[in-house]
């Protein structure tokens, strides 16, 4: 038996402890993992495109757990009333290969994307920062905006979708945050005195969310969005001001902001930032870019978190999910019709 966190479980695991408590320790789970960035092995995600969007797969592993997560991007699916990303994960024991945790990671990614942001921002915003806006107000909207209120202390948000619908859900969704949401009428206006922007739209395409000139000195750009080859969100001209900070730089090159720019355009991996290697903002009218993909390492560390919140939950699930015959070199033997569970083809 594998144990297991559903839709449901993960719902019940929020309202026992809070979404506040999980993002901050999902931060600090990725922290404590980009601490040790080299004792994992690293792979970019395995990607199959089609017209309509993408399914990936991400694996990591420490040597002694082994975590993948199946997601998927799919923009037109809101247009037949399904969600754009849906996701699961499984943890394995390096050892056997076993699996010995899989989990629902439609939620548990939104949170995860959500504190992953918070930190790269943590390390590279001015500290200051309690201003931020936010373009585009779909499904991880929400997430980014309680992360940023609980790891950076942002008290107002300002927000800009192209679908009015999608800005009243959010605004609804912010009533009892204690953000102050301001809806904007456009994405310059969104942008206009914030400390920080995210962006994190979900059109499949070449798209200029942020234009140079709607970009200040010292700001601090979290794009969430760009995340496929052939999709991105800010003009270029923006990433020749910036210093420009990604997760796994062979991964980035291909899917993030950094795929409009030449192979050997500089940037500075994230784990650097936090091991210390390397330095993070370099002064207060710095433009500092988090051109976040999402990497399998912050998986690894979202299911870490989730199986040990399960665990102190005691959360009791399982599923059935590994034969295990009596005897393991005699699989077929399951297949007996004197076998307890056997039951006659057709039944």
């Amino acid at each position: 038996m594998v144990e297991f966190v559903g839709v449901s479980d993960i719902v019940a695991l929020v309202g026992r402890f809070g979404v506040e408590a999980i993002l901050t320790e999902m931060a600090d789970y990725i922290e404590a993992d980009y601490r040790r960035w080299p004792e994992f092995e690293k792979t970019p995600r395995l990607a199959s495109h089609s017209s309509d969007g993408v399914i990936e797969l991400m694996p990591a592993s420490d040597g002694k757990l082994f975590s993948f997560k199946y997601v998927n991007g799919h923009p037109k699916n809101t247009a037949v009333g399904l969600q754009t990303v849906t996701a699961f994960g499984v943890l394995s024991d390096v050892d056997t290969g076993y699996p010995v945790f899989m989990s629902e990671m439609t939620l548990l990614t939104a949170l995860r994307t959500a504190a992953m942001s918070a930190l790269a921002a943590k390390l590279l915003a001015r500290p200051e920062s309690r201003t931020m806006a936010i373009i585009g107000l779909g499904a991880q909207s929400e997430f980014q905006a309680l992360a940023f209120k609980t790891i950076l202390g942002i008290k107002a948000v300002k927000a800009f979708d192209t679908d009015p619908a999608a800005a009243r859900k959010f605004a609804a969704n912010m009533a009892e945050s204690g953000i102050e949401v301001e809806i904007a009428a456009d994405a310059a206006s969104a942008v206009l005195g914030v400390d920080i922007v995210t962006t994190v739209t979900a059109d499949k395409a070449k798209a200029t969310i942020l234009s140079d000139n709607m970009i200040g000195a010292g700001i601090h750009i979290n794009a969430v969005g760009g995340d496929c080859p052939g999709k991105t969100e800010l003009q270029a001209d923006i990433l020749m001001r910036g210093k420009v900070f990604v997760e796994l730089t062979e991964q980035t090159r291909i899917e993030g902001e950094i795929q409009q720019m030449p192979a050997d355009f500089p940037v500075t991996e994230l784990w650097e930032v936090i091991a210390g290697a390397a330095e993070g903002r370099n002064s207060s009218d710095q433009i500092t870019i988090f051109d976040s993909v999402g990497f399998a390492i912050e998986d690894f560390s979202a299911l870490r978190l989730l199986r040990d919140l399960a665990r102190r939950a005691g959360l009791d699930r399982s599923i059935d999910l590994v034969a295990n015959p009596a005897d393991p070199r005699d699989l077929f033997g399951l297949l007996r019709a004197d076998a307890p569970e056997a039951l006659p083809v057709g039944a």
